[in-house]
């Protein structure tokens, strides 16, 4: 293709430069967002009430007059990208009055406080740590060696470097922690999946979160949370719910089902077979009646909604170049499900993007 080309061709063109440069741009957006996050301006209109106005905001905000401008043409951009919307406030007879912000769905998810708060998904998801690692791609693809793009990087794994830093672990367990929070609404449209169980033990539940809520709704439930021993050690627990450390690879305490919430997304086929005959055995004491729940991403590339579908992809690198770990496709799941040695499996979307899949031994 050239500029000698018909109009046509010319424009097909010029398409293609805006769709390239559009994506190799996205960066800014996500900066964008989170340099708003970090300023808590979700959280300055969500107090105020009201929409507010550029110098509302940046009277409130205590920024400097210098960064008023630079302050609009950060909400314009946000604005334009779905996380604020525009409104005239003040005006008078025969004037024009002034642009006021208010916030939309995805903007209330980084007000701090809520039980939707996602702005520790954000803080955590765009950490130095997780975009540096990127500059070494090129090298990443050429070495002869089987590790992460993250260890080819910085030389460790991710859960190495998490392990010895703790406030990069508790920024971890922050972001686990909300998306956690997200699984109540889940919940509340599929408790059948809990019902008529009376043990359950959360694999890799971290600090409790999504077991808690559980035990909210069944409170009957004896709950086991089963995690590093680095991260259950110093938590409490309370009748019906208790902390166990232990390594999942080796077993897994036995219960009435087990519950692997965003945890085989982080490993291979090879590993997270591992884990699904281990999670066979711990519920093998309930014979037929025992089940193994999972709640991950099934991907559907033939969906109508890209957005949905293009997110899962996302997802599927994140896990491939931190952990190499996958997303996986129902074909996969049914694979990987049959070969741990279960006989069945029902799966259905859940949280919009992710799926609950239960199987049965």
């Amino acid at each position: 293709m050239d500029f000698n080309s018909n109009g046509s061709e010319e424009n097909e063109l010029y398409r293609a430069q805006i769709h390239l440069y559009k994506h190799v741009y996205n960066f800014v957006s996500s900066m964008a967002l989170k340099s708003v996050m970090e300023l808590g301006i979700a959280d300055v209109i969500d107090n105020h009430g009201k929409p507010m106005t550029l110098n509302e905001l940046a009277t409130s905000l205590k920024l400097h007059p210098s960064k008023v401008n630079i302050l609009h043409r950060f909400l314009r951009l946000l604005t334009y990208n779905g996380f604020f919307v525009k409104t005239t406030v003040n005006a008078k007879e025969g004037g024009e009055g002034e642009i006021a912000y208010s916030l939309t769905p995805p903007s209330k998810l980084l007000v701090s406080g809520k039980s939707t708060c996602l702005a520790p998904i954000v803080k955590g998801a765009l950490h130095p740590s997780s975009l540096d690692m990127w500059s070494a791609s090129k090298q990443w693809f050429n070495e002869d060696k089987e590790q992460t793009l993250f260890e080819s990087a910085t030389g460790e794994s991710f859960w190495d470097f998490l392990n010895k830093q703790s406030d990069t672990l508790s920024m971890f367990q922050d972001a686990m922690a909300s998306d956690s929070r997200m699984f109540e609404l889940a919940l509340q449209e599929n408790k059948h999946v809990f019902e008529g169980l009376e043990s359950l033990v959360d694999v890799g539940g971290g600090t409790g979160g999504v077991t808690k809520l559980i035990n909210k709704a069944f409170p009957h439930l004896k709950c086991t949370v089963f995690d590093q021993p680095q991260v259950v050690g110093n938590l409490t627990g309370t009748e019906n719910l208790n902390f166990v450390g232990g390594d999942m690879f080796k077993s897994i305490p036995p219960a009435d089902a087990v519950l692997l919430k965003w945890v085989l997304h982080d490993w291979n086929d090879e590993q997270s077979l591992k884990i699904l005959k281990n999670s066979k055995e711990a519920i093998s004491g309930k014979g037929k009646d025992g089940k193994v729940i999972i709640i991950d991403i099934s991907i559907d590339e033939t969906s109508d909604d890209r957005e949905l579908t293009g997110l899962q992809l996302d997802y599927d690198l994140v896990m491939l170049t931190m952990f190499l770990g996958k997303e996986r496709e129902k074909k996969e799941w049914e694979k990987l499900i049959y070969d741990a040695g279960f006989s069945s499996y029902k799966i259905r979307t859940i949280s919009g993007f992710k799926s609950i899949i239960e199987v049965f031994p």
